[in-house]
Order: structure tokens, then sequence, then C-alpha cells
């Protein structure tokens, strides 16, 4: 693939376990790696239409099958993780970590607590709508800037994305480059206070130290978990999973954590089938169980392995 006058990094058959938390994945056709958003436009305004593009951030939510990608991977790096404080918002960089955003407008007296335990980069969070204790992107998201595939870059907003829960109407194939967030105000230190005190509830409940992709299905009600005292779990996936008996159920090396039985990990050396069977055994067993269709909340994409 030539191309002219680009000073990113672009690799051929690039397997892709080394970029996903849950290290599993076959190899992309191709790994580019932006220099900055004019490298960006640049490629993708040379890049034939017809070829793919997937963005990813740092594979926090997301099976890539044992066959790879056949499209062109776009990892945002060093030159898309700025974070800024403009007034009561936060200018983040696709590449910048959910954590480091929510510390850093905590150190400014800004409010976006609820990203602190969130796992992966802002790209990911505006994507996927991504919420944590009642609050969620939609309800702070204000702009964003993408680079279109046509390598076009543009502003958009909320009205643009179209937030769902879990999802949004990112253009096909475009890759979202930053945002902004405005956020209420608060004191720095109740801000990382209270940041301390979720990360401690996470670590009390959730598998941290072992490889997983965060929740593995949507809540069925489609709400998730407030943190509140007065939170109900009869329709949380959890719940609905323990009910039909597969906490800490197995495939090869894949586990429904004992620990939070809606965190699927990888015990040492699954791979994205084991993975990705084991999720569709728990969806059917689920559903024998109560009737509830699990929806997956991972991201799964690429080709299985062919024999």
């Amino acid at each position: 693939m030539n191309m002219d006058g680009i000073r990113g990094r672009l690799t051929a058959n690039r397997h892709l376990s080394e970029l996903t938390w849950l290290r599993v994945g076959g190899p992309a056709d191709y790994l580019f790696q932006p220099a900055d958003i004019d490298d960006l436009a640049l490629f993708l305004s040379q890049l034939d239409p017809d070829v793919a593009v997937f963005p990813i951030g740092v594979g926090s939510n997301l099976i890539v099958r044992d066959g790879g990608l056949r499209a062109v991977v776009i990892r945002l790096g060093r030159g898309f993780n700025a974070i800024e404080v403009d007034g009561d918002c936060i200018v983040a960089g696709a590449a910048a970590l959910d954590a480091h955003v929510a510390r850093k407008a905590a150190d400014g007296g800004l409010d976006l607590t609820f990203l602190r335990t969130i796992p992966g980069t802002i790209g990911g969070a505006v994507r996927m709508n991504a919420g944590c204790y009642g609050s969620y992107v939609a309800d702070v998201f204000v702009s964003a800037l993408i680079v279109t595939r046509a390598g076009e870059i543009r502003e958009i907003t909320a009205e643009d994305l179209a937030f769902q829960y879990r999802q949004s109407a990112l253009p096909e194939g475009a890759v979202l480059v930053s945002a902004r967030l405005r956020a209420g105000a608060g004191e720095p230190t109740d801000l990382h206070a209270r940041m301390a005190a979720q990360l401690q509830t996470r670590d009390n409940t959730q598998p941290t130290k072992d490889r997983s992709a965060g929740s593995t299905f949507r809540n069925p009600a489609g709400f998730s978990s407030t943190g509140k005292a007065d939170d109900v779990h009869d329709l949380k996936a959890w719940k609905v999973i323990d009910d039909a008996g597969l906490r800490g159920a197995m495939r090869g090396a894949a586990q429904m954590s004992e620990k939070h039985s809606n965190f699927l990990i990888n015990r040492g050396g699954a791979t994205a089938a084991d993975l990705e069977g084991l999720g569709e055994e728990v969806r059917k067993k689920v559903y024998a169980s109560s009737g509830i269709t699990l929806e997956w909340e991972i991201m799964r994409i690429g080709e299985p392995q062919s024999d």
C-alpha cells in the first residue's frame, strides 16, 4: 500500500492480540498509527474507498476473532491524548484514557468522576456512550471532532450522534479524534475522594487483576448500576447469569469470573473462539433459565479462524 506524504506508521499483517485487553485476535490487513489529525486526514483521503476502516483505542471492550480483520485498523496514539480545561469544559483527545480525563477534570474543579472507573479511552467512551453510577457520556457531551472516511475534518454534535444506551450513530468509517465535555463544578479534594471511593468499590467487587474486557453483557433493563444504596439488582446481567448457575463457568481458558459473573476473563491461553463461545453459551442458558436474551456489551469483530 503506497501512501504519499504519510508521516505515521503503517504496518501490514499486524496481529491484534497485543493491542486488546483480552489478548486475543488474529492479524489486521494493516495497522495505521497516524502522527496527528492532518496525517490521519491525508491517509484516509488516499485510501481506496472500498477498504474498510476500524478505529480502536486500547482494546478494552473488544474481542478480535482468531482469523483477524480484513480492514485497516487505525490506532490513535500520543498525538491524540491531550487533555485541556476550557472554562466549564474538558477537551480531550480520543486516545486520552477515561481515568486520566476524570483526574485532570477534578484537578480543575470539574466533575467527570463517573469516567474514573470506566476502562478505555474517550474515543471509545463517546462511541459507546459509556456510563457508570447513573451518568453517561451523553449527559456531558458538547461536540466532537472527527475525520470522515473520505478524509474530511468535521465537527459533530450530540444530535449527529443520536446517543442511545451503549451506542451512538458515529458515521461509518469515521475516526473520532477529540471530544468536548461540559461538567458541573466541584471541589477538587471532594472529587478526588469520591473517585478513590469508587475505585475501592470497583476493586472489591470486580476482577480488576484478571484479564477481562469489562462488563460482558448489557443489563437487561438498559440501565447500568448506579452504585446507590437503593439500587435494585433484579434485572442486572450478573444476577440473571448467577440465577442460571453460570458464575465461574468455563470453556477452555475462558471463564465467567467467580468474583463478578458478568466479567468474561482470559485465564491464560484462551482463544477468541473460547471467549465468544462461552459468552454465547451463557446467553443460551440464561434465555432457557429466565426468558431474557442478554445482549453483548463487548464488541466482537473480525473473522473466525479457518480450519
